[in-house]
């Protein structure tokens, strides 16, 4: 997957860190106060085929403790 600049990005995760992809994400505050942050991601040609043939979605945590998470999917933005 390879990470897209969200609309309305509040800040930029490991902009200077170049080992890492840099990372535009969205805080957010859900309706119970919970903070939150968004990212967008787009799958490559070859994961989009994996998911048309039937493939599924993987989630990697990094490091031993499993955060809260939402996986969800976004229609394409609209082409001018």
């Amino acid at each position: 997957m390879l990470p897209l600049r969200i609309s309305n990005a509040t800040r930029i995760l490991a902009e200077t860190q170049d080992e890492y992809f840099a990372l535009a994400i969205l805080d957010e505050v859900a309706e119970d106060g919970t903070p939150m942050m968004t990212s967008v991601w787009e799958p490559t040609p070859a994961e989009v085929a994996h998911l048309v043939g039937g493939g599924s979605v993987r989630l990697t945590i990094c490091g031993t403790v499993h955060p809260p998470v939402i996986l969800t999917t976004q229609p394409a933005p609209e082409r001018d």
